[in-house]
């Protein structure tokens, strides 16, 4: 699984770990699946970025000590782009009430 981290010790690096082994909170938000892991945000950080496409990618480097692909030499980097108008409406349309 997946889980924006919010800063501190990781960064803002997106994590993954192992599924089951991250314990989330109540006020975690999910964002959906990347290759069939689910993906998480904390809420407050949600409504930072709730404006944002998000796009996860993974390059070369040294990532983070607790996400499992730290050994392998490479890490996993969240780029995004703001929404549109026409965007931001088609979401606004189908958030539950």
């Amino acid at each position: 699984m997946f889980h924006q981290s919010g800063g501190c010790c990781d960064g803002s690096a997106p994590m993954c770990y192992p599924r089951g082994e991250f314990l989330l909170g109540t006020r975690d938000v999910y964002l959906g699946e990347i290759e069939g892991c689910p993906f998480y945000m904390g809420a407050d950080q949600f409504e930072r970025w709730k404006h944002t496409q998000l796009i996860i990618d993974v390059v070369a480097g040294r990532g983070a000590g607790f996400s499992v692909e730290a050994p392998r030499g490479l890490r996993f980097l969240t780029r995004s782009r703001v929404l549109d108008e026409a965007e931001l409406g088609a979401l606004e349309a189908i958030r539950p009430t």
